[in-house]
C-alpha cells in the first residue's frame, strides 16, 4: 500500500481520543469549516461506539515494526478492520431501529386492546358501581391499606409497627458477601450492590417492628476467597440499635449463606443460573425452619411467615419469585441493573451482536427472570424516576401509561378484567451517618498552626494523595470510580487540562480502584488508565493530578474528609449513573457535587440542592461547573450547608421507614390450610404400607358430587354393574365429570355453602407424603398417551418390592385433566390408589386419590379429592375470565387458509378447561407464534401467566403464573413436609416448555433415554439454551444408558443410590 501519511493521522487520532469513547459523541460534526475531516470521521464515526482495545494495541505493534514494509502491510490490516467495524456498525444499527419500531408498535396495539377490553364497563366505572368479585390482588380497594401520600402518614405507619413482629426475607446470591471488610471492587459482582444489601439487612433489622431479618446468598468454600464466606451464618451487628427491648432469641439481623452449585468454586453471576432451583430449594427449607422457630418464639406455637421476600438483581429476582409462589407470601424486588438497558447499550457500542451478548452475560435467561419478577412482585423499588420512565419500561410487562389506567380503574372499583401491575416506588438508598465526621476546618489552618501534630494525626492515606500535588492547600476536586470508559474519566481530565484557570485553582484527584500493576489489570481498565497518564502528559499536569494505587475501603470516608478540608468538590462525570450513592456519600462530609445530568443525580441533587448537573458528553459544561464552585466560594459555602442540611433524607432509618409502610400496604399472604393435629400425631405409628391417607383435613373435603345433575349423570353411573367393561365404564365417567372438569370450585362453594357433607360417611384420609422414605414422580410427557401407561409399568417393575413394602410413594405431574389420567389408569389396570397424589393441568389442579376408589366406581363421585388450598396459593394475579377473553380473541385471529376454505389454527378446548386453566387446542403449528412470543403479546396487555405448549405441540395451556407442575412439588413440600431431597422425577429428554423447571433442584432426577427424543417444533423452544439454565453435569442428575427398561431404571436408581441389590 503506497503512502501512508493519511492512516498515522487516523491512527494519531486514537492516542489522543483515546481506545474507548462513549457511543454518544457521535453526534460531532463531520466536516470542519466545510471540508470533511477523515481524523474526525475517524474518531467519531469508527472509534466511538466500539470498546476495541485491540485496535489501539495493534497500533502500537506497528508503530514498534521497524521494517517499513512489515509496518505498511500492518497498517492496511488495520484499515480493513476499521472499515468491517464501521460497516458492521451499520448494519446492527439498521437491525436495531427495525427491532424497536416493532417492539413500539406491539407495545402500542397491546395497550389499545387492553383498553378496549376495560372500555365496555366505563361508565358504569363513572357511576362508581363497584365489581363485587374482584380480586382482591389488585382489582378491588376493599380491605386494602391506603396510600401513603406524606410524612405525617410515614411516621404514623412508623408508631404503628412498633407494635408488630415482622420477618424480612432479603435474597442476594452472587457476589461475596459479608458483614464486615467487605471486598468491593474486588470483582464486578462484589460492588455497591453487595454493601446496599447488607447495610439494608442491618438497618432493617434495627427498625422497631422488625423482629428478624435473614440475607439470604451463596456460601462460598473456595480456596480462592476467605475462609468467613463458607460460614453458614453471620450476625450482623446493629450500628445504633433503637429497641433493645425488643430483642429476642433469635432476632436481629442476619447473613445465611445457602450451599448450591459447584462447593468449591467461586463463579460469576452468569455461570449462576443452572443453579437457582437448588438454591430456591435450600432456601425454601431454611425459611420453613426458622418460621417454625420464630413461631415457637414469639407466635403462640403457630409459625411466622416472611412479611416480604426482597430480591436483589435477576437471579435473585427469579428465586423470590419461585418462593413467593412455594410460601404464598408477597414479593418485592429491585433490579440494581437491568438486563434489557444493558442489552441495549451493548447492541449500541456494535462491538457484538444478540448471540454473542447472549453467550457472554447470558442476557436472555436474565431478562426473563426480570420479566418474572415484574409478574409475581406487587412492589418494584427503584432508586430514581429515570429507572422507571427510561429503562423498566423497557419490559413487555411494564408500562406507564397502563398502569396509571389500571390504578384508576382499581380507585374507582372497577374491575380491570385479570390485569395487573406492580406498584414502582421510589425509595433511595440509604446511608450510615454515624460515623462521618465532617471537617469544619482548614487545611492552611492545619498545616501552618501545627505542622508536625497535624501530620501525626493525619490518615495515612491523605499523605498517599497529598505527595502528589505541589500546593496540596489547593482545594481538591474528587472523582470515585472505576476506571471503566462509562465513567468518562477521560473527559473530565481533558477537561481540567485544557483550561488554565481550573488548573491554576485547583488540584484533581482520581481514585480509579486499585492496582498493582497496570499489565495485570483488564484489558478495557488498563486502556483507560494508560489513556489518563497520557493525557497528564500531554496537558503537563504533574504536580496537580493524584491517582493513588490503592486505598482500603475504610480510608474513603477520610478521602472524601480531606476534599471538604480543602473546600474542594466532588464530581461525577459519568455518561449515566443509575443512582450515584457516592454523591450521598461526599454530601455527608460536607462536599458540594457535580454530577451528571443522566440518571439519578438528577434526583438527588433536586432533594439536596448541593450542587450542579452537567451534560457528560459536553467538555466544556464539566469545566464552567467544577469552575464555578471552587471559584466561587459563597456558591460554595451554599452548596455544602444544604447537603448537610438535607443529608438526612438520604439516611437509613428515613429509607427503612418508607420501605416497611411500602411492605404493609401489601395485601398479607401466607400458607393457610387447617389440619388435624391429632390425626397427624397418631398416624406416626402407622405403616408406611396404608400409602398417603391417613390424614384427615377438613380444607381438602371437597367430595366431587354431582348432585346438580342426579337425574342424568348419577342415574346413568348407579346402574354400573360388574358385567360392564371397562370402556363402557370409562365412556359413562367421561360423560359424567364434563361439566366437573370445568368448575370444581362451584362444587365446592356449594358444599361449604349450603348442605354440609356426611363426615360419617364421607370421612377423607389424604396423603402423609412425609411417610414415604422416597417420592417418584413420574412427569415424562409423551407422544401418545399409551406411552405413559407403558412407563408407569416398567416404573412399577423396577422397584417393585419396595413399592409392596410401602416405602415408596408414586405421583403422576402431567399435562392431562384428572379424567383423562383416570380414563387411562382404568385402562392400563392400575389402581388410583398406587398413586398419592396427582398433579394435572401442566401444575393448575393437584387431586388425592380416596382410600378406597373402588367403593366409588359404581357412585356418582370420581376417586379423587381436589386440593383448594393448592388453588388459594397460585390463584395470586390469575386473570380468569378476562384472560380467558383475551386468550379467544387471539385464537380466533390466527386462520388457516387451505384453498377455498378456512379454518382455524387454534380453537378453544373446553372440556379440557378448568377454572386454574384455559386449555386450547392447536391444529396448525406453523402458523401459531412460539411460547416466548406469546407470553411477550400477553405480559404487554398486564396479564400475568404460564404459557405452556405441550411436547407434540398439539396443545396449549395457559395456567396462573405462581403455578407450574415443579412449583407444585414444592408445595407438597410445605404443605406435607415431604423432603425435597427424597423426590426422584422420571422425565424424557425432552418435554413440553415446562420441561426445564423440573429438571433443576435438590431432587434426584432420571431420564428416560428414548423417550421424547424426537425434535420439538419450533414453537416451544425456549428464548435461551437448556445448558444454560441445568446443571446436567450434577450428581443429582442422571440418563439411563440405552433405553428405558425396567432393568435400566433400576440402573439409574443404583446410581443414585436410592436401590441396593
Amino acid at each position: 500500500m503506497a503512502g501512508n501519511d493519511w492512516i498515522n493521522s487516523y491512527l494519531e487520532a486514537i492516542l489522543d481520543a483515546g481506545p474507548a469513547i462513549d457511543a454518544s459523541k457521535s453526534s460531532l460534526l463531520l466536516r470542519e469549516r466545510g471540508r470533511f475531516s477523515p481524523t474526525r470521521y475517524f474518531v467519531e464515526e469508527v472509534i466511538t461506539g466500539f470498546d476495541e482495545t485491540d485496535l489501539y494495541k495493534s497500533w502500537l505493534r506497528a508503530a514498534a515494526t521497524r521494517s517499513p514494509q512489515e509496518r505498511n502491510t500492518r497498517l492496511e490490516n488495520m484499515c480493513w478492520r476499521i472499515w468491517n467495524l464501521a460497516r458492521k456498525k451499520k448494519q446492527i444499527e439498521g437491525e436495531e431501529a427495525q427491532r424497536l419500531s416493532k417492539r413500539r408498535l406491539e407495545r402500542e396495539r397491546g395497550r389499545r386492546d387492553a383498553t378496549a377490553d376495560m372500555s365496555e364497563d366505563l361508565s358504569e366505572g363513572e357511576k362508581a358501581d363497584h365489581v363485587g368479585d374482584l380480586s382482591s390482588h389488585g382489582d378491588s380497594t376493599r380491605g386494602r391499606i391506603p396510600r401513603i401520600s406524606s410524612i405525617d402518614a410515614l411516621d404514623s405507619w412508623a408508631s404503628q409497627l412498633k407494635d408488630k413482629k415482622l420477618y424480612i426475607v432479603l435474597i442476594s446470591i452472587h457476589g461475596l458477601i459479608r458483614g464486615e471488610n467487605m471486598e468491593l471492587g474486588r470483582d464486578s459482582d462484589t460492588g455497591g450492590q453487595v454493601k446496599y444489601v447488607v447495610e439494608l439487612a442491618r438497618a432493617l433489622g434495627a427498625m422497631p417492628g422488625v423482629y428478624r431479618v435473614d440475607l439470604l446468598t451463596r456460601q462460598i468454600s473456595a480456596p480462592d476467597v476467605d475462609w468467613s464466606y463458607g460460614e453458614p451464618t453471620e450476625m450482623l451487628t446493629s450500628r445504633h440499635s433503637e429497641n433493645f427491648h425488643e430483642m429476642g432469641e433469635s432476632s436481629g439481623a442476619y447473613i445465611v449463606r445457602i450451599p448450591f452449585g459447584p462447593r468449591d468454586k467461586y463463579i460469576p453471576k452468569e455461570l449462576l443460573w443452572p443453579y437457582i432451583q437448588e438454591f430456591v430449594d435450600g432456601a425454601l427449607n431454611y425459611i420453613m425452619q426458622m418460621s417454625k422457630v420464630l413461631g415457637e418464639q414469639i407466635g403462640w406455637g403457630q409459625p411466622i411467615w416472611p412479611a416480604a421476600i426482597h430480591g436483589h438483581y435477576a437471579d435473585a429476582g427469579d428465586s423470590a419469585a419461585l418462593l413467593s409462589g412455594a410460601l404464598n407470601v408477597p414479593m418485592v424486588f429491585t433490579g440494581h441493573s437491568l438486563g434489557k438497558d444493558k442489552l441495549e447499550q451493548l447492541l449500541k457500542q456494535g462491538r457484538m451482536t444478540r448471540d454473542e451478548i447472549n453467550a457472554t452475560y447470558k442476557i436472555n435467561r436474565r431478562i426473563e427472570a426480570e420479566e418474572l419478577a415484574l409478574d409475581a412482585s406487587e412492589i418494584i423499588i427503584t432508586s430514581t424516576r429515570q429507572e422507571i420512565v427510561e429503562q423498566w419500561c423497557l419490559y413487555n410487562g411494564f408500562d406507564v401509561i397502563l398502569e396509571r389506567k389500571l390504578r384508576a380503574r382499581i380507585k374507582r372499583g372497577v374491575s380491570c378484567y385479570g390485569r395487573f401491575m406492580p406498584r414502582m416506588v421510589v425509595i433511595p438508598p440509604g446511608m450510615e451517618f454515624h460515623n462521618i465526621v465532617v471537617h469544619d476546618g482548614d487545611i492552611d489552618g492545619d498545616v501552618d498552626g501545627n505542622e508536625e501534630n497535624a501530620a501525626s494525626h493525619d490518615p495515612l492515606i491523605w499523605a498517599e494523595i497529598m505527595r502528589f500535588f505541589t500546593n496540596p492547600r489547593k482545594p481538591m476536586i474528587l472523582a470515585l470510580a472505576r476506571p471503566d470508559p462509562k465513567k468518562n474519566i477521560l473527559t473530565l481530565v481533558k477537561a481540567f487540562g485544557e483550561y488554565r484557570p481550573l488548573r491554576e485553582l485547583a488540584n484533581l484527584t482520581l481514585i480509579m480502584g486499585n492496582r498493582d500493576a497496570i499489565d495485570e489489570m483488564s484489558g478495557t481498565s488498563a486502556s483507560v488508565l494508560t489513556s489518563v497518564l497520557k493525557l497528564i502528559d500531554k496537558y503537563d499536569l504533574y504536580g496537580q493530578v493524584a491517582y493513588p494505587k490503592h486505598h482500603k475501603q475504610s480510608e474513603v470516608a477520610d478521602i472524601y474528609g480531606l476534599a471538604a478540608k480543602t473546600k474542594g468538590v466532588f464530581v461525577n462525570p459519568a455518561f449515566i449513573e443509575p443512582f450515584g450513592l457516592t454523591l450521598i456519600e461526599a454530601a455527608a462530609h460536607g462536599l458540594p457535587i457535580v454530577a451528571t445530568k443522566n440518571g439519578g443525580p438528577v434526583d438527588i441533587i433536586r432533594v439536596l440542592d448541593n450542587g450542579l448537573l452537567i451534560d457528560p458528553h459536553d467538555q466544556d459544561s464539566i469545566t464552567d461547573a467544577l469552575y464555578k464552585l471552587v471559584s466561587d466560594k459563597q456558591l460554595w459555602a451554599r452548596c455544602r450547608q444544604n447537603g448537610l442540611n438535607n443529608i438526612h433524607l438520604f439516611s437509613w432509618p428515613e429509607h427503612c421507614k418508607t420501605y416497611l409502610s411500602r411492605i404493609a400496604s401489601c395485601r398479607t399472604r401466607h400458607p393457610q390450610w387447617k389440619k388435624s393435629e391429632d390425626v397427624i400425631e397418631n398416624s406416626d405409628s402407622d405403616s408406611p404400607g396404608n400409602s398417603l391417607r391417613d390424614i384427615q383435613d377438613i380444607s381438602l373435603n371437597l367430595k366431587l358430587s354431582m348432585e346438580g345433575n342426579k337425574s342424568e349423570e348419577s342415574g346413568n353411573l348407579d346402574s354400573l354393574d360388574s358385567e360392564e367393561s371397562i370402556a363402557d365404564r370409562k365412556n359413562k365417567l367421561e360423560k359424567a365429570v364434563l361439566k366437573l372438569s370445568k368448575g370444581v370450585g362451584n362444587v365446592t362453594q356449594k358444599a361449604g355453602a349450603g348442605e354440609k357433607p356426611d363426615q360419617s360417611s364421607n370421612t377423607t384420609k389424604l396423603p402423609a407424603l412425609r411417610r414415604r422414605k422416597h417420592i417418584f414422580v413420574i412427569a415424562v410427557d409423551f407422544d401418545t398417551e399409551l406411552d405413559l401407561v407403558e412407563i408407569v409399568h416398567k416404573i412399577f417393575r423396577a422397584v417393585d418390592k419396595d413399592r409392596m413394602a410401602g416405602n415408596i410413594g408414586f405421583v403422576i405431574s402431567t399435562t392431562l385433566t384428572i379424567l383423562e389420567i383416570y380414563s387411562l389408569l382404568v385402562a392400563g389396570g392400575i389402581a388410583a390408589t398406587d398413586f398419592d397424589a396427582f398433579i394435572c393441568n401442566s401444575g393448575s389442579d393437584l387431586y388425592y386419590p380416596f382410600s378406597n376408589s373402588e367403593e366409588y366406581l359404581n357412585s356418582s363421585d370420581l376417586p379423587f379429592e381436589l386440593d383448594s388450598d393448592y388453588h388459594s396459593q397460585i390463584e395470586y394475579r390469575w386473570g380468569g375470565e378476562g384472560l380467558r377473553r383475551t386468550l379467544v380473541r387471539w385464537a380466533g385471529s390466527i386462520i388457516s387458509v387451505n384453498g377455498a376454505n378456512e379454518e382455524h389454527a387454534v380453537i378453544e378446548d373446553e372440556e379440557r378447561s378448568s377454572t386454574y386453566c384455559h386449555a386450547f387446542k392447536v391444529k396448525n403449528t406453523e402458523l401459531v407464534p412460539p411460547a416466548k412470543e406469546l407470553r411477550k403479546l400477553l405480559r404487554i396487555q398486564a396479564l400475568r401467566c404460564h404459557v405452556i405448549y405441550s411436547y407434540d405441540c398439539t396443545k396449549l395451556h395457559v395456567i396462573p403464573v405462581l403455578a407450574s407442575r415443579s412449583q407444585a412439588l414444592r408445595y407438597l413440600h410445605v404443605r406435607w413436609g415431604t423432603e425435597l431431597s427424597n423426590l426422584v422425577v422420571f422425565i424424557g429428554e425432552s418435554g413440553d416448555t415446562d420441561y426445564d423447571g423440573l429438571l433443576g433442584g435438590i431432587h434426584k432426577t432420571v431420564i428416560l433415554r428414548g423417550v421424547c427424543d424426537a425434535p420439538k417444533p419450533l414453537i416451544s423452544i425456549r428464548n435461551y439454551a437448556l445448558e444454560d439454565v441445568v446443571a446436567f453435569d450434577s450428581p443429582n442428575i442422571v440418563k439411563t444408558e440405552h433405553d428405558c427398561s425396567s432393568s435400566e431404571i433400576f440402573a439409574a436408581l443404583q446410581k443414585l443410590s436410592l436401590l441396593k441389590d
